[in-house]
C-alpha cells in the first residue's frame, strides 16, 4: 500500500518498506512505505497548497463533508473493523466499537464547529469597534498510536478538518493500514485533494522530518511520555503549537464500603480491554486493608475468566499484544514484582501452546501484595498486568496515588458520595471517574496532568485547540 497524497495514492521515494504483521498469527498482511524527509515535504507541500482554499470553505459545507465521512464509515465498519483487528489484534467486536465511535466523534466535531464563535466586546469607544475572530491555525501534523488508531487520529484530524486546518497523518507503524484507507475514504466523499494526506514510516525519521519541518503550525500526537517530550523540543525551534496526549499510569482507590458488585467488573473491564494496551486503563490498585482478601479473590477470578486468542474469534475477550517491544514490558513488569515478594493472584506467565505460539499472547494478570517501589506501580505497563496493594487510611492511599510522574487518569470507589468526591478532587489526574468507569464522553475534555500531556482534546475545548486568535481594531471614522 502506498501513502495517500494530494487525493490520491502516491509512491514513496524510496524503496525501503515496512511489514504489517497480524500480532495473532506472525503473518506479514501487506506492508507500507517506510517514509523520509523528502516525502514528508511532499505531503506538507500537498497540504499548504489545500490549505489556501479549504480556510475559505464555509463552515456549513465542511460539517456537512464531516457528517458525509462519518456516515461512509458507519457504512463500512465491518472492512475497517477486520483490517483493525488483522493489523492491531483486538477482537472484532471491540474493532467495531472503535470505528462506530470515531464516526460519532466526527458527527459531534461537525455539529460544534458550527457553534464557534468570535466576539465584539463593548468598548463604547465612538467610531471604534474591536473584533476577535478565529482563524484556523494551518497545516496539522497529526501522529496517532497504535492502540486505538482510528479514533485518536479523529481526535485531532475531526478538530482540525473543521477547524479549516489541513492534516498530515503518521499513523504507527503497526497500525498504518486504517489510516491510509481512511484517507481514501474523505477523499472519496468529496475532500479536495490535499486536505488529509497520510503518509508512513519511523518516528524516528520520518517523525522528526514533519515537526521538524518550518511549515506545519500544529502538531497534534498521542504516544508515550518519552516521545512527547522529544516532539515537543523540536517542536520549540519553530514555536509550533502543540496537543499532547501522553502516557498514563492510572491508580484506583477502593473504600471499605465500595459496591463491589460494581466496581469489580468495571475495574476488570478497564484493566485489561484492548489487552491493557490504552494509556489510561487502570494499572495500579489501592485497596482498603478490610477488604482487601475479598476484593482480591474477586477481581482476581473475574480477571481469570477472561477469554485470551485470536481477535477473530467468537466470544474472545482479549486478542495478543501487538508486538514484542510491547510484550516485554509486561513481561518485565511481572518479573520485578514477583522478585521483589509480590504474588500472581492471576495470570503471570506468556500463554503458550496451538495457537498461542504464533503471537504474544499475555494473560489478564493480577499482582498482589504489591509496593509502591515496584515498576507495576510507578511504570506505564501497557499490557494486561494491573498490581494491587492495600491501604491503612485514605490520605495514605491519595498520597500513594499522586506519587507519579503521570496525571492522565483516576479512579474512585465508595458509596459515601462526600468521600467519593472530595477524593475525586483531591487526585492530580485530567479525569476522574466515581463509582463505575464510563467512556470519555465527545464532548468534555480529555487530557492529563504533569508529564500525562499538555492541552486537551474532544469537546469545544479540543476544537478550538486547532484556531488562533486574532483581534481586529476597526475605525469607522471617514
Amino acid at each position: 500500500m502506498d501513502f495517500f497524497i494530494d487525493g490520491k495514492w502516491t509512491p514513496a521515494t524510496t524503496s525501503r518498506t515496512i511489514p504489517v504483521v497480524n500480532p495473532a498469527t506472525g503473518e506479514t498482511i501487506d506492508s507500507v512505505p517506510a517514509g523520509n524527509a523528502v516525502d514528508a515535504d511532499r505531503a506538507i507541500a500537498s497540504a499548504a497548497l489545500a490549505f489556501k482554499q479549504w480556510r475559505k470553505v464555509p463552515m456549513a459545507r465542511r460539517a456537512k463533508l464531516q457528517h458525509a465521512a462519518a456516515q461512509r464509515l458507519r457504512e463500512r465498519v465491518e472492512e475497517f473493523a477486520r483490517l483493525l483487528t488483522l493489523e492491531l489484534g483486538r477482537p472484532l467486536a471491540g474493532a467495531k466499537i472503535e470505528i462506530e465511535r470515531a464516526a460519532d466523534l466526527l458527527d459531534y466535531f461537525a455539529e460544534e464547529g458550527l457553534r464557534l464563535r468570535g466576539e465584539i466586546p463593548m468598548i463604547n469607544e465612538e467610531n471604534e469597534r474591536v473584533l476577535v475572530v478565529k482563524e484556523p491555525v494551518g497545516v496539522v501534523v497529526a501522529i496517532a498510536p497504535f492502540n486505538y488508531p482510528i479514533t485518536l487520529l479523529t481526535f485531532k484530524l475531526g478538530a482540525a478538518l473543521m477547524t479549516g486546518c489541513t492534516v498530515v497523518a503518521k499513523p504507527a507503524s503497526d497500525t498504518p493500514l486504517t489510516t491510509l484507507l481512511l484517507a481514501k475514504l474523505f477523499h472519496q466523499v468529496g475532500y479536495p485533494p490535499g486536505v488529509f494526506n497520510a503518509i508512513t514510516g519511523s518516528g524516528g525519521e520520518l517523525g522528526r522530518a514533519l515537526v521538524e519541518h518550518p511549515t506545519p503550525r500544529k502538531i497534534g500526537f498521542t504516544g508515550s511520555s518519552p516521545a512527547g517530550k522529544r516532539i515537543a523540543a523540536m517542536a520549540a525551534a519553530t514555536n509550533k503549537r502543540l496537543t499532547l496526549e501522553m502516557g498514563g499510569q492510572s491508580p484506583a482507590i477502593v473504600c471499605r464500603d465500595a459496591n463491589l458488585d460494581v466496581a469489580i467488573p468495571a475495574l476488570v473491564r478497564h484493566a485489561f480491554a484492548n489487552s491493557g494496551q490504552f494509556c489510561y486503563r487502570v494499572n495500579r490498585i489501592y485497596a482498603d486493608r478490610e477488604i482487601y482478601p475479598m476484593f482480591i479473590e474477586r477481581f482476581a477470578r473475574a480477571a481469570a475468566a477472561l477469554k485470551v486468542g485470536n481477535g477473530l474469534d467468537l466470544g474472545c475477550d482479549m486478542g495478543p499484544i501487538v508486538s514484542e517491544e510491547i510484550f516485554r514490558t509486561s513481561v518485565e513488569h511481572v518479573a520485578d514484582a514477583l522478585s521483589k515478594g509480590a504474588q500472581a493472584a492471576a495470570g503471570g506467565a506468556r500463554l503458550l501452546g496451538g495457537d498461542y505460539d504464533r503471537g504474544y499472547f499475555f494473560p489478564p494478570t493480577v499482582l498482589v501484595d504489591t509496593q509502591q517501589s515496584m515498576k507495576i506501580m510507578r511504570e506505564e505497563t501497557f499490557g494486561p498486568v494491573v498490581g494491587v496493594m492495600p491501604f491503612a487510611s485514605l490520605p495514605e492511599a491519595i498520597e500513594m496515588a499522586n506519587d507519579s510522574p503521570f496525571g492522565l487518569a483516576g479512579y474512585v470507589f465508595s458509596t459515601d458520595l462526600s468521600v467519593a468526591l472530595s477524593t475525586a478532587e483531591s487526585l492530580e489526574a485530567g479525569s476522574v471517574w466515581v463509582n463505575n468507569i464510563h467512556r470519555s464522553y465527545n464532548m468534555v475534555p480529555f487530557g492529563g496532568y504533569k508529564e500525562s500531556g499538555l492541552g486537551r482534546e474532544k469537546s469545544r475545548y479540543g476544537l478550538e485547540a486547532y484556531l488562533e486568535l486574532k483581534t481586529i481594531y476597526l475605525s469607522t471614522a471617514q
